[in-house]
């Protein structure tokens, strides 16, 4: 039997996972087949919560039926949607259910999604979410008493970005994260090997942290310039996108330039963590042509 996530993460070989999108609606079909298409593939699946302030399906459901199916899930939680006490529900029900694997998340904002008048919480941010991981696996309630069912065992990480223009709030905010309990880092989408190379080397490697570099699937110079718009701290090079733009066949140049990163990337990083919004089916071709 393949090890779990984090036994993974303590092995010797680069670790992989992708990301899975739930639904609009209220059909798991389609993500599960997206995810039973990497089966054997990827280490496990890290479902997203609300991301881009869209309705979509809840990250824990989706784990559930991913659990089920024999795929290990990473459930995404952001602080935006749910108050402290919505949040501590959450987790405990993620232990409940035997889902371990838990990434905290701050959020992203109202404003980037389609629903303006939504309130957004923020109640807790992602450091302190992750202190209440470690609170919870430690035994104690939010106000220090001991969990009448003993403690959680919870295995928290985070989200960081090693391309952040300010390298001394990069450090400072890791540094804290690992403090508050976090185990692993997943990364945004890296375009600058050097960035990240920089960013294991200088910060996560001395505080003992795997981090799993982000990897995006690009599928067209205008799929390229419209993230470089739209998604906050995406840095795509216009070396990149003028490599699309000339292509013959974008889509198999953006599987070419994903393959690419994750052979770089794996031999910096702890492994990689794959994005290809509504094309998970293509990761099968980005492993099958990196050198891992």
């Amino acid at each position: 039997m393949a090890p779990g996530f984090e036994q993974a993460l303590a092995g010797p070989r680069p670790v992989i996972t992708a990301e899975i999108t739930p639904p609009l609606g209220g059909d798991p079909s389609r993500a599960l087949a997206a995810a039973e298409s990497l089966r054997g593939l990827v280490q496990a699946f890290n479902v997203t919560d609300g991301s881009r302030a869209v309705m979509r399906m809840g990250s824990l459901a989706l784990c559930k039926l991913l659990q089920e199916r024999g795929l290990e899930p990473v459930l995404q939680l952001g602080c935006r949607d749910r108050n402290r006490i919505g949040l501590q529900a959450e987790l405990l029900g993620a232990h409940a259910l035997g889902l371990p694997n838990v990434l905290c998340l701050t959020g992203d904002p109202v404003r980037a999604g389609n629903q303006p008048l939504a309130r957004p919480v923020f109640d807790l941010e992602s450091v302190r979410l992750l202190q209440q991981v470690q609170a919870l696996n430690q035994g104690l309630d939010p106000l220090g008493k001991v969990l009448p069912d003993g403690p959680t065992s919870l295995f928290a990480g985070a989200a960081a970005d090693p391309q952040s223009p300010s390298w001394s709030g990069l450090k400072s905010r890791t540094a804290r994260k690992a403090a508050a309990g976090a185990r692993f880092l997943q990364t945004q989408m890296v375009m600058d090997p050097e960035a990240l190379r920089r960013f294991c080397g200088e910060i996560t490697n001395p505080l003992g942290l795997p981090v799993l570099a982000g990897v995006f699937l690009l599928k067209s110079a205008k799929n390229a310039s419209f993230i470089n718009r739209v998604v906050p701290g995406a840095q795509i090079p216009q070396a990149l996108i003028d490599r699309l733009a000339a292509a013959a066949d974008p889509r198999l140049e953006g599987i070419r330039i994903a393959a690419e990163q994750v052979s770089s990337y794996c031999k910096i990083a702890s492994g990689v963590h794959l994005m290809a919004i509504k094309a998970e089916e293509s990761l099968v071709d980005v492993l099958a042509l990196a050198e891992i």
